[in-house]
């Protein structure tokens, strides 16, 4: 199972718009399917919004680090075949301090490898911080997708995020920039385009504004939109790099 932290330490990123559609690219899209979970870590339970789940009374999103529930007590279907969610709540604001009490560095790393026979892709949708959860999502993830809107700010933060990744972990994973919200009518946005051709980008365009008005994907209502087709790249170009990964791991065997 491969871990896809969708990872910035801004917020306003467009980090959990490109979470949930990644996930269900994984699950539903162009490359083979994958058995998927989207696991939220942000407290504003932003996913599950974005799926029409309905919010959960009870605060047990901390209760899963505590080890007092098991994470499939709590994993959620959705509409959509092969993609289900562990999704977040209120509970998870007191995280931080729990695990620095618990003193254990691998913690969300251990609750990942519980799930290792039900799914091919653990998608984490992060929170905006520089904090203990961060540092074990890095050290967890196989890879790390950090959105950047085209901006001097954002393009900051990306300096924290790799940073953070050579402090907390021995072995780094790989990190993927993704320009997000890009508008092609500014030259700003276009001049960040130019300078990366390589990265992969999303458009800032009604289709992707109306996700969360639809409460559904991209590719459930809107799939022949350029915005659906740059998330299907976004996929593949994973989907690729993940390849190589282990390619590069088995030779190495």
């Amino acid at each position: 199972m491969a871990i896809i932290a969708v990872y910035s330490a801004k917020g306003g990123v467009g980090k959990t718009t490109i979470a949930t559609n990644l996930a269900w690219c994984a699950a539903q899209g162009r490359a083979p399917a994958r058995r998927t979970l989207l696991w939220d870590l942000d407290a504003a339970d932003g996913a599950g919004f974005m799926f029409a789940l309905e919010a959960g009374r009870k605060r047990q999103a901390r209760s899963l680090f505590a080890g007092d529930v098991q994470p499939h007590a709590l994993i959620q279907p959705t509409a959509y075949a092969g993609l289900d969610i562990l999704p977040a709540d209120s509970s998870l604001r007191e995280l931080d301090g729990l695990l620095l009490r618990m003193g254990q560095r691998h913690r969300l790393a251990t609750l990942g490898r519980q799930l290792e026979r039900s799914y091919d892709r653990l998608i984490l949708d992060c929170p905006p911080m520089l904090n203990e959860l961060s540092a074990q999502v890095l050290r967890a993830a196989t890879l790390v997708i950090v959105p950047l809107p085209p901006s001097p700010l954002s393009a900051r933060g990306f300096d924290f995020v790799v940073e953070e990744i050579r402090r907390h972990t021995k072995r780094p994973p790989p990190i993927l920039p993704v320009l997000s919200m890009i508008d092609r009518r500014r030259a700003l946005h276009n001049e960040a385009l130019a300078a990366n051709p390589t990265w992969p980008w999303i458009p800032l365009v009604s289709a992707v504004e109306q996700c969360a008005v639809h409460r559904r994907p991209l590719g459930a209502f809107a799939p022949n939109s350029p915005a659906a087709d740059a998330f299907a790249r976004l996929s593949q170009g994973i989907e690729r790099k993940l390849a190589q990964m282990a390619q590069r791991a088995a030779q190495a065997a």
